[in-house]
């Protein structure tokens, strides 16, 4: 079921689906609550599934020129609060995975888990923001494609590119439907977050690390990084994934995730 609500005179959507202790999926950059539609759908025979448009993607609108990940933390809290939601188990792909970091920093007592899906907690360093302000550069000029064609393709492990051929197109498709002004506002926002190696630290929330090992964007010197810093964390390595192994490896990633709620329950 597609609901919305009002936050800052902007529509934000999302998707609610089953019932029992709520899951809320954030997409990556580039991405929407869309992304999930399959894999998400594996849990909705026990959990309340829910899956929100950030603000600037998908359905949901936009707040300004920057995203903060401050912002984007009270936009999930707003959404919570209209499905009456205690504590919550977040899984971030990517940048839902900076936000995922952010909401668990302002609201600890909201959150009963989290998972990092192919993502990390840490700032952008000078060459990622170089990155960031090359590509809003590029979507000013009209050359968003351009974005999509490089980065979607890199998402994937190599070995994958031509057996989840369907695949990519469908997550290019989904990026093509992202507004030139969300997608400014959003890599914005990425490259001002702070860093949250605190958060990361704390033993006291449940949390779990999925990385792929063909991953293009997170290398494994930075996986293992995170795991130093937070050795209570679960941890499950995909094998044959880049940096979607939700598409990838779906039935060892929902696997991984089933094993770590159930640790959470």
């Amino acid at each position: 079921m597609t609901k919305s609500i009002k936050y800052k005179d902007i529509p934000v959507y999302y998707t609610v689906e089953g019932e029992g202790m709520p899951l809320l999926f954030l997409h990556g950059y580039l991405e929407s609550s869309v992304i999930w539609s399959d894999f998400a759908s594996g849990f909705t025979n026990k959990y309340k599934v829910i899956c929100v448009d950030i603000p600037g993607h998908g359905k949901s609108g936009i707040l300004g020129s920057i995203h903060s990940m401050e912002d984007m933390a009270e936009v999930v809290g707003a959404v919570l609060d209209a499905e009456g939601a205690g504590k919550v188990v977040l899984f971030g792909h990517s940048m839902g995975g900076y936000l995922t970091m952010e909401f668990v920093s302002k609201y600890p007592g909201r959150t009963a888990g989290y998972c990092l899906f192919h993502s990390t907690c840490f700032a952008d360093n000078e060459e990622k923001k170089l990155n960031r302000e090359r590509e809003i550069s590029l979507v000013q000029c009209g050359k968003k494609m351009q974005i999509i064609h490089t980065n979607i393709p890199k998402g994937f492990a190599d070995k994958n590119l031509d057996k989840l051929e369907v695949e990519i197109r469908r997550v290019k498709e989904i990026a093509s439907g992202c507004p030139d002004e969300g997608i400014i506002a959003l890599l914005n926002g990425m490259k001002a977050r702070k860093d949250h190696t605190p958060t990361l630290k704390r033993d006291d929330l449940k949390s779990l690390f999925i990385w792929g090992e063909r991953d293009n964007y997170i290398g494994e010197s930075v996986f293992r990084k995170m795991t130093e810093i937070a050795p209570h964390a679960s941890v499950l390595v995909l094998k044959n994934s880049g940096h979607m192994g939700f598409i990838e490896e779906p039935e060892e990633a929902r696997a991984g995730i089933i094993k770590f709620l159930d640790q959470i329950q």
